[in-house]
């Protein structure tokens, strides 16, 4: 897979680089961010990727999280990649919670958009294989993080492949689209009204439904205004329980929904991914 090179940055002794590729998933050019650590020659580093929410690109998190002190330190490669397809030909609306910048992370079925939105596919398939190809990436050693929309992405894809992730958490994700307007919006319009094939796109649902993950760190800002319509952190805590599995979901005062809330938690995540990918 070809990589053009559209910028590099040092920082913190590693790099900061954005990349484009032609992507066979989506159909179109895909652009991503990766900072790699300082690091010997030859040595193989473990994996975080990070899964940006709506209307969100992968810049949101490069230029906002304020990731890549603890990535240095930890000796984590950070993965950003956009959130939809982009270009003039792929299909659109108006509104942020649908069409480009809020590809859901899904395969869609329906039309217009089947033939350019599977950010699914991208981010478990065709993304990694990137990273493995051009990065001093150890794929043994993976783990998936993300906000919001992202954060749904992130629970959803670990979830659903077991094993593959070493350690998932996510900053206010969407828990559960089957109970939200964001998540009947999107899982309607890119796979169609048919609420049971809704399931394998619901964290809530695959968790009711026997999947499991060994571990999970959630944050969530008591302040945030999208919490009790659309993330429904509840929902997760209840499913969790219910299913014993392990999992610390935490919730803040004060804080909302912005990047000054995901700036303040990024170094606890990018430490507790760590310990798990770097034992």
């Amino acid at each position: 897979m070809n990589l053009e090179t559209v910028s590099t940055n040092r920082s913190f002794g590693g790099t900061q680089g954005v990349y484009s590729h032609q992507s066979e998933a989506t159909g179109t050019a895909m652009t991503f961010a990766v900072f790699v650590p300082e690091h010997e020659a030859g040595v193989k580093l473990p994996v975080l990727f990070y899964l940006s929410g709506l209307t969100c690109t992968h810049a949101n998190v490069m230029e906002k999280g304020e990731y890549r002190r603890a990535c240095a330190e930890h000796g984590i490669i950070f993965v950003c990649p956009d959130t939809s397809p982009r270009g003039d030909d792929v299909p659109d609306e108006e509104g942020y919670d649908f069409g480009k910048g809020a590809g859901f992370y899904v395969n869609a079925t329906e039309e217009p958009w089947a033939k350019h939105y599977h950010m699914r596919r991208y981010v478990e398939e065709e993304l990694p294989a990137a990273v493995a190809a051009n990065f001093p990436a150890d794929m043994d050693r993976q783990g998936i993080t993300g906000h919001s929309m992202g954060g749904h992405g992130a629970l959803t894809i670990s979830l659903r492949n077991p094993g593959r992730f070493k350690s998932t958490s996510a900053f206010a994700p969407i828990v559960s689209p089957l109970n939200c307007p964001w998540g009947e919006k999107a899982l309607t319009g890119y796979i169609g009204a048919d609420k049971a094939a809704w399931r394998e796109y619901d964290a809530c649902a695959l968790i009711e439904d026997g999947a499991r993950l060994p571990d999970l760190l959630v944050d969530q800002g008591r302040g945030d205004n999208f919490l009790d319509e659309q993330l429904k952190t509840h929902l997760l805590e209840e499913a969790v329980r219910t299913a014993g599995m392990q999992a610390t979901i935490r919730l803040h005062d004060g804080y909302d929904h912005s990047y000054y809330f995901i700036s303040t938690f990024m170094a606890d995540h990018i430490a507790w991914h760590a310990e798990r990918l770097c034992a």
